[in-house]
Parts: structure tokens; sequence; C-alpha cells
């Protein structure tokens, strides 16, 4: 056997609409989404008892990468936290570019509600992309998945977070959507964490460039310049 197919359970609905902003790594913003659970998963049954858990593991699927259809085995890769451009072994990496696109996440569970005919699973702390198929959920066993003397290579620590400041405009942008009920405080918190990662890609550091992200209902532009982030425009993009 050389291939194996595997179920889609759910559906992630999250803010971040685009791979460009989404944190590297999960829990680094604490960003809630929630799981559409698809038939036949989207029964309350099947999460009897998961609220005695208080985090969770979810497989997902990098279902939106361009070369996913690719048939050559990529050995070696560019990983962001080593600057874009230093090349090193696939399985040493979390890259979504590998033999299997399947990522792994560990997320606080909120609750499980049934909405309607759908079951939901609200968590926080996903790095995931808003669409992602979910394949799996399992409990997180504190005693034996979380190991506290271990190596964790050129990702030991924490990335270092910049300050995020509001330009005059972008100021001005952000209390009239406030007034209006478009925004909620909650999600401009939310958004002001994702930047202070700076999710630019390693390489680029030109601060003279306006760079553009989606996030929730907000079409976001901003700079970067020394260790600040500087949102220059925000717009309201409901669809």
């Amino acid at each position: 056997m050389t291939d194996l197919t595997l179920p889609i359970i759910g559906i992630m609905k999250s803010p971040y609409k685009e791979k460009f902003g989404i944190p590297r790594q999960p829990n680094l913003v604490q960003v809630e989404s929630y799981i559409d659970m698809l038939e036949p998963y989207n029964d309350l049954l099947a999460f009897e008892g998961i609220e005695a858990f208080s985090h969770l593991w979810l497989l997902w699927q990098f279902h939106d990468n361009k070369n996913q259809q690719q048939t050559k085995f990529r050995a070696q890769v560019r990983p962001p936290r080593l600057g874009g451009n230093k090349k090193i072994g696939v399985f040493a990496t979390r890259s979504m570019y590998r033999p299997a696109p399947i990522g792994l996440s560990v997320v606080k569970l909120n609750r499980v509600e049934k909405v309607g005919k759908n079951v939901r699973v609200y968590v926080t702390g996903s790095d995931l992309l808003d669409g992602t198929p979910i394949i799996d959920i399992k409990p997180y066993i504190q005693y034996s998945d979380a190991v506290i003397e271990a190596q964790s290579g050129y990702a030991q620590d924490e990335p270092q977070r910049k300050s995020v400041i509001w330009t005059e405009e972008a100021e001005q942008q952000k209390q009239q959507f406030m007034s209006k009920g478009k925004v909620s405080p909650q999600i401009l918190q939310e958004l002001e964490k994702v930047l202070s990662l700076d999710p630019r890609p390693a390489y680029q550091d030109d601060e003279q460039r306006v760079y553009g992200m989606k996030f929730a209902d907000l079409d976001v532009r901003f700079l970067v310049r020394e260790l600040s982030v500087y949102i220059s425009e925000i717009e309201y993009t409901e669809l």
C-alpha cells in the first residue's frame, strides 16, 4: 500500500482568510475559531466526555498549496524561521510542502455546540486557514504530550514581537467601524496580535513597502519599520 484515503470530518471557520498573516505556529495568537462538523460526524454523542479535556489535537490538510499536485519529492525546504534562504530537511520542519500535506495543531477547547443541524467545535489558538479540512480531533494528554525538557532546534524560542501602531488615518477608520458595530474590539485586538508577529516573508525588509492582508472582515494595509508595525489603512470587506 502506497496511498491512504482519509475522511474529512469537518471544516475550519476562522478569521484567517488567506495564508499570508497566519501565525507560523498554533497558540501564538488567541483567536477563536470553530470547526463545522460534516455528516455523519455532526453527532453530539461523538463528543461525549470531551469537555473534561482543556486542549485538543487537530489533524488537518494543507488544502491551498499551489503545487499540491506535484509528484516529485522535495527532500529539503526553506523554513521562514531560518530567513527563507537556508535549506533544511523537510522532516526537520513543519513546512506545508511535504509528502503528505497534513498539519498538526494543539488548540484550546472552548465548547461544543449544536447550532441548528450543525455541530460546532469552538477552539482558541488555531493557526488554520478559513476552509481548512479537518481529518481528526484527539484529546491532548498533558502527562504524555507535554515534554518539559524537549529541544526544538532552530525554533526553541518564541518569535520576537513588534509593537503595533495605528496611523491617524487608520485610527479614524477603526473608530468609525467600531461606532457602526461592524468591528468588535476583540477582532481588533486579535489583529494587533497577528501583526505583532510580523507576517512578512523573512527575506523581505523593505521599510517603504506597504503590505496587505485579510483578517476576518477587514482588508488591512501596513508597513514595518525596525521594531514597529504601522497600520496605515483598514477597509471593511464583509461579503
